[in-house]
């Protein structure tokens, strides 16, 4: 065979060789694409993640930062609370202490009236008992009325010969003073009852049981104040007495029998100090039995009736207390 003829399957086997070299080229260049693609998306994701975990960490720190924050707001509102818990109970107290101060100031105010007027009902039967004296000496023999001598003032000892002697046809030597008038010249007091039976005044019972409760003798203090409402119910003493009969038993712990004695004196006595303290301590009393909606109703009675006083000033700050 010729040596042309010999080169030409060999030629013929090196294209296809290299036409089979071709397509694998190809293959392995679009694989190092591909491998280079995924390789910049891993790479994406790689930083996508880094700066992921970057924005959590600053988003956790501001979380935690928030939190702590709240929990110092949480503290410093909390002791704002305890403080003004505080104050508010310093005020109570003062209030409480002014108040007992006005209720002394009231009690000695009650008493020194209930004096005046003893005083002036003395003086008016001092009065009457004088002009009583003096109509029946104007009607002995020789007054100024019979065209005698002038008869001497009340105030002075009448002349011998007018008590020891008498003329003719005029009454026997002896003869009482109150058989001539048809009176007596004895002094007649309008007297209270407690007094009428040789008792004690209203004032008197009062001023003793009042005593008594300022020393603390409450069981005493507390028959004390029954024994004068039993002997002058009306008399306005006797709601003073009701009052602290109520107070004894709102410290006793017996607040539904302190609620019945303050009911007495607001609806008894319209008139008596003692009203705007027995609306405020009712109002106590209602809460330490749990009725704080009848408290409030109570707490704001008072502040209508009695808007300036000292009471309704302590009324409102416990209508805020009742409401928690």
């Amino acid at each position: 065979m010729p040596r042309r003829a010999r080169l030409i399957p060999v030629t013929l086997a090196g294209f296809l060789l290299l036409g089979a070299a071709l397509p694998a080229h190809a293959v392995n260049k679009d694989i190092i694409q591909l491998q280079t693609q995924v390789q910049q998306l891993q790479d994406a994701v790689a930083r996508l993640q880094q700066t992921s975990d970057e924005r959590w960490g600053v988003l956790k720190d501001l979380v935690q930062q928030t939190a702590d924050s709240v929990n110092k707001m949480s503290v410093v509102v909390n002791g704002l609370q305890v403080k003004m818990q505080n104050l508010q109970d310093a005020s109570g107290q003062k209030s409480d202490q002014l108040s007992g101060q006005v209720q002394s100031l009231n009690d000695s105010l009650d008493e020194l009236r209930a004096r005046l007027a003893r005083i002036e009902k003395s003086l008016g039967d001092i009065q009457a008992s004088q002009q009583t004296t003096n109509a029946a000496l104007s009607n002995l023999p020789g007054s100024a009325s019979a065209g005698g001598p002038p008869v001497p003032a009340p105030s002075t000892q009448p002349s011998a010969p007018l008590n020891n002697t008498a003329p003719a046809g005029k009454p026997n030597p002896g003869t009482p003073l109150s058989s001539m008038t048809g009176g007596s010249t004895q002094q007649s007091f309008a007297v209270q009852p407690g007094a009428a039976a040789g008792g004690p005044t209203a004032a008197d019972m009062y001023r003793t049981a009042y005593g008594d409760y300022m020393s603390g003798k409450n069981s005493l203090a507390g028959s004390e104040f029954q024994e004068l409402i039993g002997a002058y119910p009306d008399d306005n003493l006797a709601g003073n007495a009701y009052y602290y009969l109520g107070e004894m038993d709102l410290r006793g712990g017996k607040p539904a029998s302190a609620i019945k004695n303050y009911d007495h004196v607001l609806e008894h006595y319209p008139d008596n100090s003692k009203i705007p303290a027995a609306h405020l301590h009712k109002g106590d009393a209602l809460v330490a039995m749990h009725q704080n909606e009848a408290a409030i109703r109570e707490y704001r009675a008072l502040i209508q009736r009695y808007p300036n006083s000292p009471e309704a000033a302590q009324a409102r700050a416990k209508i805020s207390i009742a409401r928690r």
